[in-house]
């Protein structure tokens, strides 16, 4: 069986281990972590080395340290995201879907408007939407927080044509979402396309999603399209890596 060469430093190998298997269920929520003189034993460390590393786990938020007892597995597991559970425009009076999903976690979804303006639309949401170079949207952005904590950062970009003179230019939440609002200006969502990848967070993210210092993001770049295939929002969704997962559903034919 090969072997890799890890060429980081120790403690980032034994937090990316014991990461790992908390992400993957095998340490559960609650449980309590190795010691630090077990951890000792099986990576052949010194005990401050695995300090660091449980520091790291401690600062990412998914180990917690109780004095005198230990470290321990955070108590909420990772959040399991549907992204195609954002889709479909609410019921009339129904709540907004981000509202829905927290609740079905026993928390509360709220979401923060941080900016809406018209802009020129940048090369990669010009193309994905059929505009010209010097096409228009308007971009709206927004933090998604679970309990008061930030969650997703979301850049929503709308064709301007489609967008003026409707409550996407509204620095205000859109009552059961875009979908919805879309829906109700005769541009219903039906399919959309997403394209999800990992990266270290840029500033902003890394400032707006308060995120520690080593744990990459989750980028998801959705398009949606409605009838005849008109492209009719571009989003770009970033989530913490270590916190997030997304699960999608999807017929064999």
């Amino acid at each position: 069986m090969a072997r890799w060469k890890d060429t980081r430093p120790a403690h980032q190998q034994i937090a990316a281990r014991i990461r790992a298997e908390i992400m993957a269920g095998r340490l559960e929520p609650g449980s309590k972590l190795p010691s630090t003189q077990q951890l000792m034993d099986e990576y052949g460390v010194v005990g401050t080395t695995v300090q660091k590393a449980l520091n790291l786990l401690k600062a990412e938020g998914i180990a917690v340290g109780r004095p005198g007892k230990g470290v321990f597995v955070r108590e909420q597991p990772n959040h399991i995201i549907e992204p195609a559970s954002s889709m479909p425009p609410s019921a009339p009076g129904a709540p907004y879907w981000w509202t829905r999903h927290a609740a079905a976690r026993a928390k509360r979804g709220t979401t923060r408007i941080l900016e809406v303006a018209e802009i020129p639309a940048p090369k990669d949401i010009a193309e994905v939407l059929g505009l010209p170079e010097d096409g228009a949207v308007v971009a709206r952005k927004r933090i998604m927080l679970l309990d008061d904590e930030p969650a997703e950062l979301v850049h929503s970009y709308y064709p301007a044509d489609l967008a003026r003179g409707t409550r996407l230019t509204d620095r205000r939440r859109i009552p059961g979402g875009s979908p919805t609002l879309l829906a109700e200006l005769g541009f219903p969502p039906r399919e959309f396309t997403d394209r999800v990848s990992v990266r270290p967070p840029t500033a902003e993210e890394f400032v707006a999603l308060e995120l520690p210092g080593e744990v990459p993001v989750l980028r998801t770049f959705r398009v949606v399209r409605s009838d005849h295939g008109r492209p009719i929002e571009a989003t770009v969704m970033v989530k913490a890596g270590h916190l997030y997962e997304l699960e999608y559903r999807l017929p064999v034919t």
